[in-house]
């Protein structure tokens, strides 16, 4: 059922394009550390070629997949078909935080929409692509992207969100750096 694959073709690109959620896995090192899963969503992920892709990181209260990655690197990001065939795509990596004010920022910003409350592309190298049957994963119907994230950021205004990563951002749950400024 689960095969290995050497690079995003285009039929599994296909399918990770068609996916609304998808759902992000890192861990420090320190086995006493905190696991982070985090889902993902929105207009905020793209394929760079057929073994690199990036995502927006929106601001949050918490930073632990900027941490994790500036310690470490390793990386699972997982898509789940919840409509049509039931397919489970994992691509295992390593990441990157790109945050502003790094040239590369700017480059890759272009890539997606010019969403105010990013504030750092995860650029991961994939190592190993793997897809699996997802038989014991429910069917359901997508409706919309919810529209909270704008609306929290829009009201922050620009000033807000830079005092709100300054004081959230800066470290992880577990005490590890995180955003740069």
């Amino acid at each position: 059922m689960g095969k290995l694959r050497s690079q995003i073709d285009e039929n599994l690109a296909k399918v990770i394009r068609e996916q609304h959620v998808f759902f992000v896995a890192t861990a420090p090192l320190d086995p006493r550390g905190n696991l982070n899963l985090s889902p993902k969503g929105l207009d905020s992920f793209r394929i760079l070629d057929p073994r690199t892709v990036a995502y927006l990181d929106f601001i949050g209260s918490s930073v632990e997949t900027v941490a994790h990655l500036k310690e470490n690197g390793r990386i699972v990001l997982m898509f789940c078909e919840f409509q049509g065939s039931p397919n489970v795509v994992r691509l295992h990596g390593m990441g990157r935080a790109v945050e502003p004010p790094a040239p590369e920022f700017a480059v890759l910003a272009q890539k997606f929409p010019a969403y105010e409350n990013k504030r750092a592309i995860i650029v991961v190298d994939v190592t190993r692509i793997s897809d699996s049957c997802g038989f014991g994963v429910p069917l359901m119907k997508y409706e919309a992207d919810r529209t909270q994230l704008w609306a929290w950021a829009e009201k922050k205004g620009p000033e807000g969100l830079k005092l709100y990563k300054q004081e959230k951002n800066r470290r992880s749950i577990d005490g590890l750096p995180g955003l740069a400024e």
